[in-house]
């Protein structure tokens, strides 16, 4: 008499759970069950409206995401894995959701956390780490993405004020921010200014007819002759290398949280095998199927212990540039793979949106671009290796 032995999941053949401590887990779990409760039965109708509704932030806020790795100023103060798994869990229900939390926690209220002076810090972090405002950053321009040093966007002197004038684009909340962190040329190099909406001269447009990242709002800001305060600037970023550390922080959001898309497209592909039928036995019964099954889950797990690992250095303060990029470039990379290999599981009901996989490979083509190319960090990681930069 033959018995069928019981199911493991992807990510338990690993013994993923047994390297968490207990406050670890008791986050993953807490933010897996809001994901559920409040994220999963709205994807689909965000995804093919393209919208997110702004009240979503204060939901983040009350569930304690936002900014969650920071210290003070109403921020939860939690370790980098925490985070971690909380983008994982994120992205596990759409790409949408783990950027809009990147964006406020690692690119706004980060920028602000570490560069802005002790006003700008009690002004914005509270509010933002409850939802109440919402941040974005502005970096990215139209024609300078993997190049910033190039940027055109120029912050001159008119007496003690500033002005603004440049345009930034591909810039994630950018319609619904109340406050914008903006990098700008200066006469001494790169700085950085808290741009609130309805300041003269500041507008942001939308970018519609988007193919990925439909349950995210991208926008354009536009910076016509803005005036600002001294008091706008941010008195700590004193060069490129500013909005440079602050990418890092949302990169490593990334590196977690494409391996949420990929577990959830593994999931999902595992068991709608284990319940269709094909010549009369199931999916899940066919050897071709069960090495595609083995083989993304080897990559997953494989993206899940570097991450663990990124984690633990960030933690302990020991995380370089260039692991971060390791990091993103195999997580992103392999959770495509993973997304449009079990789209091709659910055969054709896998180009529906009743199924997560192949609107987990639309959202990744995006993530594989933002938050510097898989090509930049295959030049980071090569300049690591050889002490030669070749990114010009």
């Amino acid at each position: 008499m033959t018995t069928v032995a019981a199911r493991s999941t992807p990510l338990g053949l690993f013994g993923i759970d047994e390297m968490l401590d207990d406050e670890e887990r008791d986050i993953q779990v807490t933010v897996r069950e809001f994901v559920r409760e409040h994220l999963r039965p709205n994807i689909g109708d965000y995804f093919e409206s393209a919208t997110l509704p702004r009240e979503i932030a204060r939901e983040f806020g009350r569930l304690g995401v936002l900014g969650m790795h920071l210290d003070g100023y109403g921020c939860a103060g939690t370790n980098a894995v925490s985070y971690g798994l909380a983008c994982l869990e994120l992205e596990a229900a759409d790409s949408g959701f783990r950027s809009f939390v990147s964006v406020q926690g690692s690119l706004s209220m980060f920028s602000i956390h570490r560069y802005g002076s002790e006003e700008q810090k009690n002004e914005w972090l509270p509010r933002l780490a409850s939802g109440e405002a919402i941040g974005c950053f502005g970096l990215t321009e139209p024609d300078f993405g993997s190049n910033p040093a190039g940027m055109r966007t120029r912050a001159r002197r008119d007496g003690t004020d500033w002005i603004l004038t440049g345009t930034k684009m591909w810039i994630t909340n950018g319609g619904l921010a109340d406050i914008a962190t903006v990098w700008a040329q200066t006469d001494d190099g790169v700085r950085g200014f808290l741009v609130p909406r309805g300041t003269p001269g500041f507008e942001t447009r939308d970018i519609a007819k988007k193919l990925s990242l439909r349950a995210s709002i991208t926008s354009e800001l536009i910076l016509d002759d803005v005036r600002l305060p001294a008091s706008a600037q941010l008195p700590q970023a004193n060069s490129l290398s500013a909005p440079l550390s602050c990418l890092n922080e949302a990169r490593f959001g990334i590196v977690f949280g494409a391996l949420g898309a990929a577990r959830d497209s593994l999931e999902t592909a595992i068991e709608y095998a284990s319940t269709r039928e094909v010549f009369d036995r199931s999916l899940a019964s066919y050897q071709l199927t069960q090495a595609k099954l083995a083989d993304m889950t080897l990559e997953l797990g494989k993206g899940m212990l570097l991450a663990l690992r990124l984690g633990r250095l960030k933690d302990a303060g020991q995380l370089r540039p260039e692991q971060i990029s390791l990091g993103k470039l195999n997580s992103v990379r392999e959770a495509i793979g993973i997304a449009r290999e079990c789209r091709t599981i659910l055969g054709a009901s896998g180009i529906t949106l009743e199924y997560s996989p192949l609107r987990h490979a639309t959202n990744l083509e995006s993530v594989l671009t933002y938050e510097g190319t898989s090509e930049m960090h295959q030049l980071s990681i090569g300049k690591a290796l050889t002490g030669i930069g070749a990114f010009r």
